[in-house]
């Protein structure tokens, strides 16, 4: 699991940053950062305020790998209070390794899920006292909720992220079943194409429908030859 900075890219890069700082800005946060996963791939797309040195130290120590803020919240549909996490020891990894860069361990991880299984993580943090912070975290988790939903629908539309990252994975046989369907084939006629019975056609059928978020087959189709997995007939 690579991590890789999004800020250092050539494209469009300045609107992200400064989003994660106007965050903090706006609600008297510390850092903030956001990361961006796919259940297939091996990166870690992310954008983040906080100093270099840590950044520098998690990167190099490969912390992703540990990090409870990734690999717990990612499981969650709702936001993850860090005071949650167990005190393990990837948790002591992260967390303790942090307070030497003076990183907070007061805050919570949002978590954002998208039409291709893409994942978007924004995560807060402040040095606050516990009942301070439950009280700022009442106050501003719908803005917050709001933010991240904002920040992810961004990234996945910027073209910063490779195609891997944004687009779903088909097998070789969904995808050559979707193709004969896109040149005007019939199931009947693509089971006996491929040599396979026409309901084993349909169960690829299926979970090609399901990978592209397609109601029906004419719709899958039209999704993967606009994602350019398939072509037009």
């Amino acid at each position: 699991m690579d991590l890789i900075d999004l800020s250092k890219s050539t494209n469009g890069k300045g609107r992200f940053p400064a989003f994660i700082d106007n965050l903090c800005s706006k609600f008297e946060l510390e850092y903030a950062s956001y990361v961006a996963m796919m259940p297939r791939a091996s990166d870690v797309q992310f954008y983040a305020n906080y100093p270099n040195d840590w950044v520098e130290h998690y990167s190099a120590a490969d912390l992703q790998k540990f990090d409870p803020t990734i690999h717990m919240s990612v499981r969650s549909i709702a936001p993850v209070d860090w005071g949650r996490f167990q005190r393990d020891t990837n948790y002591n990894k992260v967390f303790i390794a942090g307070k030497d860069f003076g990183i907070p361990n007061v805050g919570v991880s949002v978590p954002i899920r998208g039409p291709y299984g893409d994942v978007g993580l924004l995560s807060v943090c402040r040095n606050s006292k516990n009942d301070q912070w439950s009280k700022l975290k009442q106050k501003i988790m719908g803005e917050l909720q709001v933010a991240a939903v904002h920040m992810h629908d961004n990234v996945m539309s910027s073209g910063l992220l490779p195609d891997a990252l944004t687009q779903p994975v088909l097998s070789q046989r969904e995808k050559e079943i979707l193709q004969w369907v896109a040149v005007g084939k019939s199931q009947q006629d693509i089971g006996d194409i491929l040599c396979i019975s026409h309901r084993t056609v349909e169960v690829h059928l299926r979970s090609g429908r399901e990978k592209l978020k397609a109601l029906t087959t004419s719709q899958a189709v039209g999704r993967a030859v606009n994602l350019g997995i398939i072509h037009s007939g």
